[in-house]
């Protein structure tokens, strides 16, 4: 067990490292930069469409709203990445981190745009008449048979990673704050999350998608009021805080209190890992989500998708490096969801920890619902819809030990399947770029538009 456990955390270190690390955001800036940098020119009418999206006509095709799609692909990304990876990125890369958060969901917007404009583009319809796709779909479909390995791969690992990155660590996640919390025990929480699970993974994905549209903005409301408070009581250090964030992304970040420090190449390589995590740009899945999602025109998807990135990322992780910069929190030495906990307990003294396991609770929950939609798809690729149920029952129940187990060795495993994820998905971008160039630039000329 040693050994496999020193194999893994050396494949982590390699697939989560600077080569990676160059892959994703080259891929993003590369797909920016042929795109004339529309994703960022259009983030205002992304806002706008995604409003409009809640009714899509009657010459759309799919299983619901892009507007539920979204939710749906946010409810896989707003979790313990927005709290607890925002807040070990800047505790151990230093306040800097968070500038890089940045800079990978800007060029990230990018290669989420384009992946879900080809996840429509080439998405299938299944034996059940139900609309499925992803970057699995888009390399079979897009870069021919040939290719289908290489979708294989990607499929396999993103059904893998599921189980523990999407599953079992965040159900342990809930029964560990919950714990802490309220001292409730590990088998309870993981009871009531099973049977909440079950009762909406084994509707499919219009369950999913009706529970995630109206949860996921409830939440990211209710998450935003606190970090408020929090801001709003320690408003005048909130200059100071983004001058020592752009300052400290291009210079080390000196010991002070019990943090000990960090180089300008940790603050990069945290920032970006940690936006990775958190908004999921390069790793393909949004398309998944949004692939089921009803619209005539792959374009239209992909500019709503895209909109994911920059809520995600730019919106909530920002709000939450913001708390803990401004309740100078970050130079205590702590790391993860316990430094997060810290700056809502300086503006919410005895409430804050409390605030922060409901927003976590749900945020790691609807994170369950997210990745079950994108597990079911992958495993639908390599073994056809047949293993529908199955995988439901497995995923529902996974939930309930995820809750009651230690997981440090099932996290590794997934965190490095993860991050393998991307790469298939990179390869088919950057190949199938010429695709998303043509159908922008057609949609944009007044062609199939679809608003």
């Amino acid at each position: 067990m040693e050994q496999l456990n020193a194999f893994f955390t050396s494949l982590n270190g390699i697939v989560w490292g600077l080569p990676t690390i160059i892959l994703i955001l080259g891929t993003g800036l590369y797909l920016q930069l042929r795109l004339r940098l529309m994703p960022i020119l259009k983030i205002a009418s992304g806002f706008r469409m995604i409003w409009s999206s809640r009714h899509p006509g009657a010459r759309t095709e799919g299983e619901i709203s892009p507007f539920a799609a979204l939710m749906t692909a946010l409810s896989a990304t707003i979790g313990t990445g927005n709290i607890a990876g925002v807040a070990m990125a800047i505790g151990i890369g230093g306040p800097g981190a968070l500038f890089w958060m940045w800079m990978t969901a800007f060029v990230g917007m990018a290669t989420k745009y384009s992946e879900v404009v080809l996840a429509v583009k080439y998405r299938e319809v299944d034996a059940k008449g139900e609309h499925t796709g992803g970057p699995m779909f888009a390399i079979k479909n897009g870069l021919g048979r040939k290719w289908r390995w290489l979708g294989t791969l990607f499929a396999l690992f993103g059904g893998l990673a599921g189980f523990g990155i999407g599953n079992m660590v965040q159900s342990h996640t809930i029964a560990e704050a919950v714990n802490n919390a309220f001292g409730l025990e590990f088998w309870v929480t993981g009871l009531v999350l099973t049977l909440l699970a079950g009762a909406v993974i084994l509707g499919g994905i219009r369950r999913i998608g009706a529970v995630a549209e109206k949860l996921v903005p409830a939440m990211a409301v209710f998450y935003i009021f606190c970090i408020t408070i929090v801001l709003v009581t320690f408003a005048d250090r909130i200059p100071s805080a983004f001058m020592t964030i752009l300052v400290q992304a291009f210079s080390p970040t000196a010991a002070t209190g019990g943090f000990i420090g960090s180089t300008v190449m940790m603050a990069i390589q945290r920032g970006v890992a940690r936006g990775i995590f958190s908004n999921e740009a390069g790793l393909g899945t949004a398309g998944i989500a949004q692939a089921a999602g009803s619209t005539s025109n792959p374009v239209y998807s992909g500019i709503i998708g895209m909109m994911g990135t920059f809520i995600d990322t730019i919106v909530i992780c920002t709000l939450t490096g913001l708390a803990i910069m401004v309740t100078g929190v970050w130079t205590s030495g702590e790391n993860g969801t316990a430094l997060t906990t810290a700056a809502f307990e300086m503006a919410m003294p005895g409430t804050g920890k409390y605030l922060l396991v409901v927003a976590l609770s749900v945020f790691a929950f609807t994170t369950i619902l997210g990745w079950a939609y994108y597990a079911e798809k992958c495993w639908e690729f390599l073994l056809g819809t047949a293993s529908e149920i199955p995988f439901r029952i497995m995923w529902t129940i996974a939930v309930f030990f995820g809750a009651v187990s230690t997981l440090d060795f099932a996290w590794l495993v997934a965190d490095t399947l993860n991050a393998l994820m991307a790469i298939p998905n990179l390869i088919s971008l950057i190949l199938l770029s010429p695709v998303v160039v043509a159908l922008t630039r057609e949609y944009f000329a007044g062609q199939d538009r679809d608003m």
